[in-house]
């Protein structure tokens, strides 16, 4: 089992770990070593066990909020994904009826009329035309 040497507070530490863990260690100390020195550069030289217990306490308190900063999301991610489920699952709209007004026979009939008028006056314009050529 690898043995390492951490630096928190000033102070170093033997600590044994697994193999392959070294680096995740070290990186735990660096974050407990910066709690430490922020207590250090606060309060002054303090004893061992107590700034051991304060960082540790730091620490525990960040990863408390970050943790209820994750329940938080978790629960707003489950909220949005029931909400698309429900989206998903529900039916499709009605289809939206269009209602085109209908021209009414008469008033075709009356056209048809009109137009049949103005071609046999047109016809009679070009006899009249073709006459005074």
């Amino acid at each position: 089992m690898p043995e390492v040497t951490i630096q928190i507070g000033g102070r170093g530490f033997d600590v044994s770990c697994q193999p392959g863990e070294e680096e995740f260690l070290h990186s735990a100390a660096r974050m407990l070593d910066d709690e430490a020195q922020v207590l250090a550069d606060q309060l002054g030289r303090m004893p061992e066990a107590k700034m051991l217990l304060m960082a540790g306490l730091m620490l525990a308190d960040r990863t408390a909020a970050v943790e209820d900063k994750a329940r938080r999301l978790e629960m707003q991610l489950a909220e949005r994904d029931a909400e698309i489920t429900r989206l998903n699952n529900a039916p499709p709209p009605e289809p939206q009826q269009i209602q085109v007004p209908v021209v009414p026979d008469s008033l075709t009939e009356s056209l048809a009329e009109l137009v049949a008028r103005a071609e046999a006056l047109a016809a009679q314009a070009e006899e009249h035309g073709d006459q005074n050529t």
